[in-house]
């Protein structure tokens, strides 16, 4: 009996033994197990690997200052387009001219009914200009950005004396003169008569260049229109901006020009 207590003993302990052999190599298996790792993407017929991060375009502080100096739009605007264009600055203005168009658009129908008059004497006090431009609310008419704009726009009318202010101000009457007069220098050609219309509308365009504020080029900045100096300043302070109306005089002139839009375009940038 003795003998096989212990033996019995003697089992135990060593099935006890084996197990604790076989818990120990359980768990070094585990620790020394690779982890899993996920394969690099890779782009086709490449070994660098594909990322989904944009490329970052550096841009110079210099080249934000003379995009804002062309354009007179904001920091963040000059540097976005920048991005966007990747360091043109041509293509970049053209980018902020779009934004400017699109954000005018937006804002075509809202009430302009605050707003300043400005002024400008020439050297020499022969020719005046008073400007009445329109926004939306006394805040923006009250910022150095909005007392600019009108000081530029009464210089540029002082210097290149538009008729009216936008090409939809201008009369029946002037522009069946204006078309008629063209028609006849062009019929003097000899031209057939589907060439001389197409002469006439290209003089027309050229008529509402010369008479039409928002269409002549600033006299500033002759790459882009009095229209597109607005729409960027529409665009940089968020609120809907027009011209509403002009009065120009000169020492000699029986009467100074004077326009103001009619009902239709009022609303109009």
């Amino acid at each position: 009996m003795r003998r096989k207590r212990h033996r019995q003993r003697s089992e135990r302990k060593a099935r006890r033994t084996k197990h604790g052999h076989d818990m120990g190599r359980r768990k070094t298996s585990r620790t020394h197990r690779k982890p899993l790792t996920k394969p690099k993407l890779t782009a086709k017929g490449s070994s660098e690997p594909m990322t989904t991060q944009p490329e970052q375009v550096s841009i110079p502080a210099q080249q934000v200052k003379e995009l804002r100096d062309r354009t007179g739009a904001g920091f963040l605007d000059c540097r976005a387009a920048l991005v966007e264009s990747g360091g043109d600055i041509e293509r970049a203005i053209l980018i902020l001219r779009k934004k400017g168009q699109a954000a005018a658009q937006k804002k075509a129908q809202r009430e302009t009914s605050e707003g300043l008059v400005g002024s400008y004497v020439h050297t020499g006090g022969k020719v005046g200009v008073m400007v009445e431009v329109n926004c939306e609310t006394d805040f923006v008419a009250r910022t150095e950005e909005f007392h600019q704009l009108c000081h530029d726009l009464a210089m540029h009318i002082a210097a290149l004396d538009p008729r009216f202010v936008r090409r939809e101000d201008v009369t029946p009457e002037v522009l069946e003169r204006e078309g008629e007069i063209y028609r006849e220098q062009a019929r003097a050609t000899g031209k057939p008569d589907a060439v001389i219309e197409k002469i006439v509308a290209g003089k027309m365009e050229k008529f509402y260049e010369e008479t039409c504020l928002y269409e002549q080029h600033f006299i500033k900045d002759e790459s882009r229109t009095i229209r597109e100096l607005i729409e960027q300043m529409i665009a940089k302070v968020g609120e809907n901006i027009s011209v509403r109306r002009f009065i120009r005089f000169k020492v000699g002139e029986a009467s100074g020009t004077a326009a103001a839009p009619g009902p239709a375009s009022s609303s109009e940038v």
